[in-house]
């Protein structure tokens, strides 16, 4: 059975050791010790990955640890589904409401943009001056990108 380091753990999952020792004490893995060195299994190697992949999908630790506990116990596997079900419907839900405050905004945004262009091209067909204000500020912000890890 293999066995990883907390260095290795790290690399692979682009992850600092601080945050795989958080995990430990918050109990979703559990190392064996060999003097002051962590020895992480192929189990805790796995736990490591739900946990990032809960944590990616905007879970909570405590829903996260919930899962991942859920899937050690010998207990039947439809309970556990339904309940993953459950948490991925209640996030989903709090998601899209997010979505919807966050095109709502953009709207608002995009107003208060379109407003602006046309107080500064009244400005202009009246003979105003520039006031100064930087060129960026009339057009949108290009979208920034985003950086995308590793799927794990």
């Amino acid at each position: 059975m293999p066995t990883y380091t907390i260095s290795e753990l790290s690399r692979e999952f682009d992850v600092t050791p601080r945050a795989i020792r958080f995990y430990e004490d918050q109990g979703l893995l559990h190392p064996r010790r060999q003097g002051l060195a962590r020895i992480y299994s192929q189990r805790d190697r796995t736990r490591l990955k739900l946990t990032l992949r809960g944590k990616r999908l905007g879970l909570t630790l405590a829903e996260v640890k919930e899962l991942v506990d859920m899937y050690d116990s010998p207990r039947d596997t439809g309970p556990q589904l339904r309940r993953f079900l459950a948490v991925l419907a209640q996030h989903r839900a709090t998601l899209e409401r997010q979505l919807d405050d966050l095109q709502e905004t953009l709207a608002e945004i995009g107003a208060h943009e379109d407003e602006c262009r046309r107080m500064i091209a009244r400005l202009h067909s009246q003979g105003a001056t520039d006031t100064g204000a930087p060129a960026a500020a009339a057009q949108p912000a290009a979208p920034r990108a985003r950086r995308n890890r590793a799927a794990a």
